[in-house]
């Protein structure tokens, strides 16, 4: 199951949600296949100005930050750096259609491999 976290300034995300949440969904849709949209889970979260800092400052206007919760035997397939790259490619493309391709080239998607036997969902361990 794909958890998306997504880091962005309140100012960019405000009355975009929706759209967000679907252009991310659809953007791992389009990588594992349309089986998968059912799984995913995005959760926007909004940062007030000033409480992003970048090099010891508030950053101005700091591009949205992702942490991609992905399976940890998804990095042993020999097709893994494909399957990275183009969820890498479809979340950024995703982000800079609803919030601006002014994002672009500063949007980070970190995959944080997870290990089944590490997740508990409903109470039960082995997600």
């Amino acid at each position: 199951m794909p958890h998306l976290d997504v880091y962005t300034l309140d100012s960019d995300l405000t009355g975009r949600e929706d759209t967000l949440i679907d252009g991310l969904t659809s953007a791992v849709a389009a990588v594992y296949g349309e089986w998968a949209r059912p799984s995913v889970v995005v959760r926007l979260i909004g940062l007030p100005a000033g409480r992003w800092g970048i090099g010891g400052r508030p950053a101005a206007a700091p591009a949205p930050s992702v942490t991609f919760g992905i399976r940890g035997d998804a990095l042993d397939r020999p097709d893994a750096a494909a399957i990275l790259s183009g969820l890498a490619a479809s979340v950024t493309d995703a982000i800079v259609t609803v919030l601006g391709e002014r994002h672009r080239d500063g949007t980070t998607v970190e995959f944080v491999p997870q290990r089944p036997d590490r997740i508990a969902v409903g109470g039960k361990l082995g997600g």
